[in-house]
């Protein structure tokens, strides 16, 4: 999926790179700026902004409004909608950073960019091609297959109807 995100999903983007979407994020472009890189480059544009999805709707641009508050469930708002895959695959990941993509490298080949402590207890290591920040499944990898999981629940649960409630 080659999406474009507008300043207030930054979060989202780094999650939807991570599970292997082309995610072009931008937080100093205006209304009109997002909808022309998404018309141009035929993205969907990604927002909670329901003005610009209103505008955006209006010049026939692919767009989708998120309405989830937590990460969880904004990842299972778009793997609704858009069939994501709720697991990381590190062979499609691109970088959370700048969007590129990232490769296997071996430990030898940066050992002299990694803490000390990275090389005793990790064996895997990925190279983005783009800036070159280097990857391992860390110690913060537990809390990102908890909120994948988490997502895949609310995904899997029957779509949550809002009502208004009279007093």
């Amino acid at each position: 999926m080659k999406f474009v995100a507008d300043g207030m999903l930054g979060k989202l983007t780094r999650w939807l790179r991570m599970l292997g979407s082309d995610v072009k994020y931008f937080n100093n472009l205006d209304d009109e700026q997002l909808i022309d890189v998404a018309s141009r480059e035929q993205r969907t544009l990604l927002t909670r902004d329901l003005h610009l999805y209103q505008r955006a709707i209006m010049r026939g641009v692919d767009v989708f409004l998120i309405k989830g508050e937590a990460e969880a469930e904004k990842l299972s708002e778009l793997a609704r909608k858009y069939n994501i895959r709720l697991e990381i695959n590190v062979d499609e990941s691109r970088c959370p950073k700048c969007n590129m993509s990232i490769k296997p490298i071996s430990k030898e080949e940066i050992i002299d960019k990694i803490p000390e402590s990275t090389s005793r207890f990790y064996e895997e290591f990925w190279i983005c091609l783009g800036c070159g920040k280097i990857y391992w499944q860390g110690s913060h990898w537990k809390k990102i297959n908890k909120t994948l999981q988490q997502a895949r629940q609310i995904m899997e649960s029957p779509a949550k109807e809002f009502t208004a409630q009279s007093s």
